[in-house]
């Protein structure tokens, strides 16, 4: 068995789960972290997440990422870092199957939608709401609510970006039945986790906008980073097109970030001597050097300026918030409308539109457009994307 690093969670000794369980027995010799990732796998919120948007809205395109596919190459970098790091893998590996859980169908488009639609109830987060599933709606045990995953889990998923100063109402309420500590920062492997989900969309998003034709490998090669890693790539491979070695330019950016988060790590967590140290840090250990930080956002500016704020991107994203927000209008205006497990158990407007968040948040995006046209209307999304 592989040692760990004094920094890494230790399964044995969690905090444990908020229901008691007894270890062992009839389920296999799995630890705390690697149920809670089996657990999070084995999950209907977790399947739900094919179909999903990551940047293209119900892809026709086979190739395109969607949250599961994204979800799955966090959950490889986050293990890759985790293992050369000494932390815990199985852990690292549930954060980041599980951190987009809870994304509503069409992604931020569906997120910004679904924040106004609840402003009277507090709003939504995303963030949040993986908590809210994972302890409370997804009930696939007999006795209580909610997975049961371990303290670790949960406060590694509540404080994805760092410690959270003012919860939204859902985060506050899971934290005040399990309190996690949401002011410190978390452990090791949730900062792992958290810098994994950066270095996949960053570079997989160049790959998708490639492959879209939002922009042209010429004109990502503005990027400094970028440059520097094709100018690697084309010495190593004079002979080949170019469209042959985009994928190998992909793996060198990944294996480059990697390294320096590597090289980074462990330089701030020098002197650190235990996981409890990490969260009492006080800042973030896990993470780019300072100039890989500055890379790294001249790489998120052109993404954003030519992939995410595209106007075919654009007019994709209003639809899906034209579909969000009608759905919430009508169900706000007749909750009848909702299945009979999700009518809110208290009557009043705020159970009334959080119960509607709820179901709206769950569904998939070709679930969504269905439930639109059957109640609502027709949908008109383009057909590019």
């Amino acid at each position: 068995m592989r040692a760990l690093s004094h920094l890494a969670a230790d399964p044995s000794a969690s905090r444990g789960r908020l229901h008691g369980e007894s270890q062992g027995g009839q389920r296999g010799p799995r630890d705390a972290f690697q149920r809670d990732r089996d657990r999070i796998i084995h999950s209907i919120p977790f399947r739900r997440l094919r179909h999903k948007t990551q940047v293209f809205v119900a892809p026709d395109g086979d190739h395109f990422r969607v949250r599961l596919t994204h979800s799955l190459e966090v959950a490889q970098i986050g293990r890759t870092i985790a293992r050369a790091l000494g932390l815990n893998e199985d852990l690292t590996e549930a954060l980041c199957l599980a951190h987009d859980i809870g994304h509503p169908p069409f992604g931020h488009a569906g997120e910004d939608a679904l924040e106004a639609a609840l402003a009277e109830a507090g709003g939504f987060d995303h963030n949040a709401q993986t908590i809210r599933l994972l302890t409370r709606l997804e009930t696939p045990y007999p006795r209580h609510r909610g997975l049961n995953l371990s303290w670790e889990t949960l406060e590694g998923l509540a404080k994805h970006n760092g410690p959270v100063a003012e919860p939204s109402w859902a985060l506050a309420e899971a934290d005040a039945e399990f309190p996690l500590e949401l002011s410190a920062w978390p452990s090791l492997e949730a900062q792992v986790a958290a810098i994994a989900d950066d270095i996949a969309y960053d570079n997989h998003d160049i790959d998708d906008g490639l492959r879209a034709g939002l922009f042209t490998l010429e004109e990502v090669l503005e990027v400094p980073l970028v440059r520097r890693c094709w100018s690697g790539v084309r010495a190593r491979y004079p002979e080949l097109p170019e469209e042959r070695l985009a994928p190998e330019l992909i793996r060198d950016q990944i294996g480059i970030m990697v390294n320096d988060v590597l090289e980074e790590t462990q330089r701030r967590a020098a002197g650190v001597k235990n996981a409890d140290g990490v969260r009492s840090a006080g800042k973030a250990l896990a993470g780019f050097s300072p100039a890989m930080a500055a890379a790294e956002r001249e790489l998120k500016t052109f993404l954003y300026a030519r992939m995410y704020n595209s106007p075919a991107l654009a007019a994709v994203r209003r639809e899906a918030q034209r579909v969000v927000t009608g759905l919430a209008l009508a169900y706000r205006d007749d909750p009848r409308l909702l299945p009979d497990a999700w009518r809110p158990e208290e009557p009043g407007t705020v159970p009334t539109l959080r119960a509607i968040g709820d179901y709206i948040a769950g569904m998939t995006d070709r679930f969504a457009i269905r439930q639109y046209r059957e109640i609502v209307g027709p949908v008109e999304l383009p057909e590019a994307f």
